[in-house]
């Protein structure tokens, strides 16, 4: 009877640990599944890094962080020591953190809506660029997005399209002044 308790003992335990550590290595690959925005410390850039999330989870606690697979700036500069990995692992923030951010208590620049995302459908808040043409947050560079989120205006998904839509194909538009629009109803 003692040799079956200590094997079941053993058994939940061992059972415990591989959840545990399951569970460890599912919220690391979540954090580091997405591409990061560094501040590269030798040329002081933003920079699009991706951490090898498969070392970051089998990788042991209080060890050097996982090295980076892909850095925007290797193609224009080639790899380098990764200085920035540090950083990456715990002052990094994903682009959607950034946009999320950013994007918080504000409203669209055009209807005054306040901002939503639908990341199922692919509804994604826009950017009301300085020339006034509109862009999606994913269609814009990470390396780039910093400077974009300081010098664009949110916009809702819904004006993005209309917005997007009157300047692919202006001749289908028609704009329309409400005040001088009459309604003839037939008597």
């Amino acid at each position: 009877m003692a040799a079956q308790l200590a094997v079941l003992a053993i058994i939940g335990a061992l059972a415990g640990w591989g959840i545990w550590y399951s569970v460890r290595g599912l919220l690391l690959w979540w954090r580091f599944k997405d591409d990061r925005i560094v501040t590269c410390p030798e040329t002081g850039e933003p920079a699009r890094v991706h951490i090898d999330a498969a070392l970051a989870i089998t990788d042991d606690a209080g060890s050097a962080p996982a090295p980076l697979t892909a850095c925007s700036r290797w193609a224009e500069r080639g790899q380098c020591d990764q200085p920035c990995c540090q950083s990456a692992h715990t002052a990094g923030i994903s682009p959607a953190e950034a946009v999320h951010a950013w994007a918080k208590g504000r409203d669209c620049a055009l209807c005054h809506a306040p901002l939503a995302e639908s990341r199922l459908s692919g509804h994604h808040i826009a950017l009301l660029e300085p020339g006034g043409a509109t862009k999606e947050w994913t269609d814009v560079p990470a390396e780039r997005l910093p400077l974009a989120l300081v010098t664009s205006l949110p916009v809702c998904w819904n004006c993005h399209v209309a917005e997007t839509f009157r300047r692919m194909h202006p001749e289908l538009v028609t704009d329309r002044d409400e005040a001088t629009v009459h309604v003839h109803r037939g008597d």
